[in-house]
Order: structure tokens, then sequence, then C-alpha cells
């Protein structure tokens, strides 16, 4: 099967993503930015909320990733130390 490319870059990830609203049973609720350890890209919601079972609230966790497909895979940033790791000067 072949893997889906993103149609994002990294860098366009960092400058541009917005938390993204998400409803939850009438209840608004924001997932924010997050760059996963895995590499991936995406929007991720922790929290917790009452759901009403036939007349009776019960408490409910809340974890969400909405991850970009194909964002795993995309190239990694270049560390911007190793462009200032040269220590040579000229006297």
């Amino acid at each position: 099967m072949n893997k889906t490319k993103s149609a994002i870059t990294r860098a366009d990830f960092r400058e541009s993503a917005q938390p993204v609203k998400v409803v939850i049973n009438d209840i608004p609720m924001m997932a924010e930015v997050k760059e996963f350890s895995t590499g991936s890209l995406g929007w991720y919601l922790n929290a917790k909320t009452l759901i009403d079972v036939g007349g009776k609230q019960v408490s409910v966790q809340i974890g969400m990733n909405l991850t970009i497909v194909g964002s795993k895979d995309l190239p990694k940033d270049e560390s911007p130390k190793a462009e200032s790791s040269d220590s040579t000067t000229e006297e």
C-alpha cells in the first residue's frame, strides 16, 4: 500500500497551525497544536466532561489525537546549531 504524502511542511505547520474547535455532546473544546514524539504533526485534546446516560451524569475522560496523514514522514528540520558550530576565527 502506498503511503500518503502530506501537503504541508513542518515549517508551514509551525507557522500557520491554529487550535481546532471540537464539539462533544454540545460542549465546545479546543484541540491544541502538537508535534508528537513520533514525529507526526497534528492536534491533541485531553479533557473531562459529563455525559447523560439514562438520566444519570457520568464523568468521561477524553483523549483525542488529530494527526496529519503522512506528516511523520516529512523531512526533519536541520539543526540551527549545526550552522553556528563553526568556531574558527581569523586573527
